[in-house]
C-alpha cells in the first residue's frame, strides 16, 4: 500500500478541467465507498437460512436476493458507460452513493420479502453505476505499466468485500436480526457521500450522448428472461413451459440486443471490444471465476447450516480464512502482474480453483471443518490470482479511448453470467435433492431410515452443485493457457 501511495503522489494530479487535486485522497474515498457497495453483494449469504424461516420461502426464492442483485448490476453497467461520457465521474459516483443509501434504507425497514427484494435491486442499480466508474477512474489515471498494481489495490475492495461479507454477516447474526446487516452499511455510504463532495474530481472528458432506450429494454428483458428460466428450474424441470418459454424468448431477445449494438452508432454496450482476442478471453475467464466464486459463497453456508447444523457465525468463520487470503494477496498479485504478465498467474490460479473445487465433490456431513476451511481458502487464493490480473490483461489490450467501454462490457458479462451460473447451481442442488428424497410413506413407517435417506439426498444435491462449479473451473483452466502475458498497446495509450 505504501508503494501505491508513492505512485499516486508522484503521478500527475490534474483533473479533466486542468485543476490540481489530491489523487491519493480521491482514490481512498473511492476505495471505501466501493468497499461498502460490494460488501452488500454477499452479506446476506449466511443469512439465507434465517430469511427462509422468517419469510417462509424456499432456497430458489431467497437466492433472488443475490442473483437478482447481480443481474440488475449487469443490466445497469452498460448504461454507466453512457453516463461516463455525458456526466462527470464525481457527479456519477456521488449519485450512485445516494441511490445506494436509499436502497439500503428500504432493505432495513422491509416488512416483506418483496420489499426487501426491491431494496436489493435499488442497491444493485447504484453498484452497477459506481463499479464501472471506480474501475474506469483507476485504469485512466495510471499508465499501462502501472495498472496491475493499481487494479490489484482495487481488488482489495472488489474481491475482499464480497469475500468477507458472509463472515461479517454470521458475526452480526449472533446477537442481532438480519436488519442489522444493512444498518452497518449506512454509515459507510453516508460518510463517503459527504466526504466525496470535497475529495472527488472529474477525471474524464465528457460530451453529450443519447441513450438508446430500446437497447436498454432489450437487454433487460433478454437477460432477465434467461435468469428467470434458470432460477425456475429448481421448483420445476427443464421441460416445464415456465422454464423453456422464458429461456428461449430471453435468448432470442438477447441476440436482437447484440445485433442492435453492432449496428447503431450509440450502443449502450460497445461489443466491438470483442474484436480484441485478448480482451475476449480475459472477459470469459473473469466471468467463469466469478461464477464459481459467487455460487460457492451461496451454497457452502447453506450446506454448513442445513446439513451440519452449525450457526451462521460458524459458517462465516469457515469462510473467513479465504477472505483474508484474498485481501492479503490482491496487492501482491497486482505487482506480480506488472512484472510477469497475467498468463502464469491465471494458469496457477485456475489450477488452485480447480483443485479446491474438486475436494467438495466428496463432501459428507462428517467432513472435517478444518479441511473445508483450507480447501475454500485455496479456492479463494486461486480466484485472487485470476480476477484482477486477468481483468487488467483484457483492459490493457484496448486503446485508451475504449477503456470505459471495455470496463463496462467486462463487468456486464461478469455479473450476468455469474447470476445465471449461480442460479444454475442452486437449481441443480434443489432438483437433485428433490429427485433423491425418499417417499413420504417411509417418513411414517420408518422415520429414522427416512431421515438418513433425506440427509444423503441433501448431500448428493450439494455435491452436484459443487460439481457444476468444478466444471466451470476446469473450463477456465483450459482457457488460461491461451492468454498472452502482455497484450497491451503501450505506444497507442501513451500517444493518446
Amino acid at each position: 500500500m505504501i508503494d501505491m501511495a508513492d505512485q499516486l503522489d508522484s503521478a500527475q494530479t490534474i483533473d479533466a478541467n486542468g485543476k490540481p487535486y489530491n489523487r491519493l485522497v480521491m482514490v481512498l474515498t473511492l476505495l471505501v465507498g466501493t468497499f461498502g457497495n460490494f460488501l452488500t453483494s454477499t452479506i446476506l449469504t449466511t443469512a439465507f437460512p434465517t430469511l427462509m424461516r422468517d419469510f417462509n420461502i424456499s432456497a430458489n426464492t431467497v437466492q433472488w436476493l443475490t442473483t437478482g442483485f447481480m443481474l440488475v448490476m449487469g443490466i445497469t453497467i452498460p448504461i454507466a458507460a453512457f453516463l461516463l461520457q455525458r456526466f462527470s465521474t464525481k457527479r456519477l459516483y456521488l449519485t450512485a452513493m445516494g441511490t445506494f443509501f436509499t436502497g439500503t434504507l428500504i432493505c432495513f425497514f422491509a416488512p416483506t420479502f418483496a420489499v426487501l427484494l426491491v431494496g436489493r435491486l435499488v442497491q444493485a442499480t447504484a453498484v452497477g453505476i459506481s463499479a464501472p466508474v471506480f474501475q474506469t477512474i483507476m485504469a485512466a489515471i495510471f499508465p499501462p505499466a502501472k495498472r496491475g498494481t493499481a487494479m490489484g489495490t482495487a481488488g482489495l475492495v472488489i474481491g475482499l468485500a464480497p469475500a468477507i461479507g458472509p463472515t461479517l454477516s454470521g458475526w452480526i447474526l449472533q446477537d442481532h436480526t438480519w436488519r442489522a446487516l444493512f444498518l452497518v452499511i449506512l454509515p459507510i455510504t453516508g460518510t463517503v457521500f459527504i466526504v466525496g463532495q470535497f475529495t472527488l474530481r472529474k477525471v474524464l472528458k465528457t460530451h453529450f450522448v443519447k441513450v438508446d432506450w430500446l437497447s436498454v429494454l432489450l437487454s433487460t428483458t433478454g437477460f432477465g428472461g434467461m435468469l428467470f428460466a434458470f432460477s425456475s428450474v429448481g421448483d420445476n424441470s427443464w421441460g416445464a413451459p415456465i422454464v423453456y418459454g422464458p429461456l428461449i424468448a430471453g435468448l432470442i431477445i438477447a441476440i436482437f440486443f447484440a445485433v442492435r449494438q453492432l449496428r447503431i452508432s450509440n450502443p449502450i454496450l460497445q461489443l466491438k471490444v470483442f474484436k480484441s482476442p485478448a480482451f475476449t478471453l480475459s472477459a470469459i475467464l473473469v466471468a467463469i471465476v466469478n461464477m464459481s466464486m459467487i455460487g460457492f459463497e451461496m451454497i457452502l453456508p447453506l450446506y454448513i447450516q442445513t446439513v451440519r447444523g452449525d450457526s451462521a457465525f460458524q459458517s462465516g468463520l469457515i469462510l473467513l480464512p479465504g477472505a483474508v487470503m484474498m485481501g492479503i494477496m490482491s496487492p501482491f498479485t497486482g505487482r506480480i502482474f506488472d512484472q510477469l504478465g497475467g498468463k502464469r498467474l491465471a494458469i496457477t490460479g485456475m489450477f488452485l480453483l480447480l483443485i479446491g473445487s474438486m475436494f467438495f465433490l466428496t463432501i459428507t456431513d462428517k467432513t472435517p471443518i478444518l479441511f473445508i476451511t483450507i480447501m475454500y481458502a485455496i479456492r479463494m487464493f486461486g480466484v485472487t490470482m485470476v480476477n484482477m490480473p486477468v481483468t487488467t490483461t483484457g483492459i490493457n489490450a484496448l486503446p485508451l479511448r475504449l477503456l470505459g467501454d471495455g470496463t463496462s462490457v467486462n463487468n456486464t458479462m461478469r455479473q450476468v453470467v455469474s447470476s445465471m451460473g449461480t442460479a444454475v447451481m442452486i437449481s441443480i442442488m434443489s432438483n437433485v435433492t428433490a429427485s433423491n428424497l425418499p417417499s413420504a410413506s417411509l417418513k411414517v413407517a420408518e422415520p429414522v431410515k427416512y431421515g438418513l435417506q433425506a440427509l444423503n439426498a441433501n448431500i448428493f444435491g450439494y455435491r452436484m452443485a459443487f460439481a457444476a462449479a468444478t466444471l466451470f473451473a476446469l473450463i477456465g483452466f483450459g482457457l488460461a493457457f491461451f492468454l498472452k502475458d502482455r497484450p497491451y498497446h503501450v505506444k497507442e495509450d501513451e500517444a493518446a
